[in-house]
């Protein structure tokens, strides 16, 4: 049986490490580049064609083209679960599927990773109970908290306490089998259509704060929001980042994992996860980058500003997510005014 220990990561991320490394041309700084452009609306037309645009840089630069292998399938991992207001804009979506289906992908193994039934549907990604309608028919939509998508062969153990909902903690305890081992309730069951399934995946996030894990964005979309029983993380401050880092390092995952798109139509910069209007910001910015790292990273200089403009405390330096993702070899933090490509020019 495979299984992930954490005491095996040390070794195991020099691979994923490597592999990250390889998949991309340095920016002149030597650090993974992150290619940024301007919206000039938050709709389709503006989400397709930017999309376009900066995959095309990054074939042209990492010479990786982004077609079908022996899988003929990708996967795309998108955020809901902050609800309404807070989630993977739509029109991104649909703009990056498309762009797969110019790259050769058959519309059927175009498909879309989601957490919670529920908030797929209140977010349009299913259809809602009274009408069947809805954006991305005949794409796969796997909703994970059904438990149809996990692998026993496949977890990550830990012994930190068992399952809590993060976003809606009185609704913890539904659903859950509460006859459970203590074996059973340290594994966090990991969502193997992405790394198994597919030849590649995108990560295409939200960002929020955290109050545990500081960014609520790149890393913890692709990692505790891409696994089973892994909310427990939430509840100790000391254990969670370690978590993130350790999961977003595993290299079956890193190294099917191929960028991170994001916009920032929308980002919140307190209060989060749960969406809160009065504390969001919107800007026509959308990136495009392999490392994780440097997207959260950016936006964590952003919320900070944010927070200090209108007279909250900065996201605590004790909290080290994005220093132990960096340790680990996933990324870098490191914001050099050269590593940020502005495909626009």
């Amino acid at each position: 049986m495979r299984f992930l220990r954490a005491i095996l990561f040390s070794t195991m991320t020099l691979a994923a490490a490597a592999f990250a490394r390889a998949a991309d041309a340095p920016a002149p700084s030597g650090l993974t580049p992150v290619w940024e452009a301007t919206l000039p609306k938050f709709d389709a037309g503006a989400y397709d064609a930017k999309v376009e645009l900066m995959l095309s840089k990054y074939e042209e630069s990492t010479g990786r083209k982004l077609a079908p292998g022996p899988k003929k399938k990708v996967g795309l991992k998108i955020y809901t679960d902050s609800g309404p207001g807070m989630a993977t804009p739509i029109a991104l979506v649909k703009a990056v599927i498309a762009a797969m289906e110019r790259r050769g992908f058959e519309t059927e193994n175009i498909f879309i990773v989601g957490l919670n039934q529920l908030r797929l549907r209140m977010t349009g990604y299913l259809p809602a109970y009274a009408q069947g309608d809805y954006p991305f028919k005949g794409h796969p939509v796997y909703v994970l908290e059904s438990g149809r998508y996990y692998d026993p062969v496949w977890f990550y153990d830990s012994p930190l306490p068992s399952r809590f909902d993060s976003i809606f903690a009185e609704k913890s305890v539904e659903d859950q089998n509460p006859n459970t081992t203590r074996e059973q309730d340290r594994k966090s069951f990991l969502a193997t259509p992405l790394f198994l399934d597919a030849d590649f995946w995108i990560n295409l996030p939200v960002f929020t704060d955290h109050q545990i894990l500081g960014i609520n964005g790149s890393l913890v979309n692709a990692t505790l929001w891409n696994a089973s029983n892994t909310a427990r993380f939430f509840r100790s401050p000391a254990n969670a980042p370690a978590a993130v880092a350790e999961m977003s390092a595993i290299p079956e995952l890193r190294q099917t994992w191929a960028l991170t798109i994001a916009s920032l139509e929308h980002y919140q910069y307190i209060g989060g996860p749960y969406f809160n209007s009065l504390y969001t910001v919107s800007e026509p910015v959308l990136w495009l980058s392999s490392d994780p790292v440097a997207l959260d990273s950016m936006v964590l200089e952003r919320i900070n500003r944010w927070r200090e403009r209108n007279g909250f405390r900065a996201i605590s330096e004790d909290i080290h997510t994005l220093g132990f993702a960096e340790t680990l070899g996933v990324g870098s933090t490191r914001i050099t005014p050269d590593r940020v490509i502005n495909v626009d020019k």
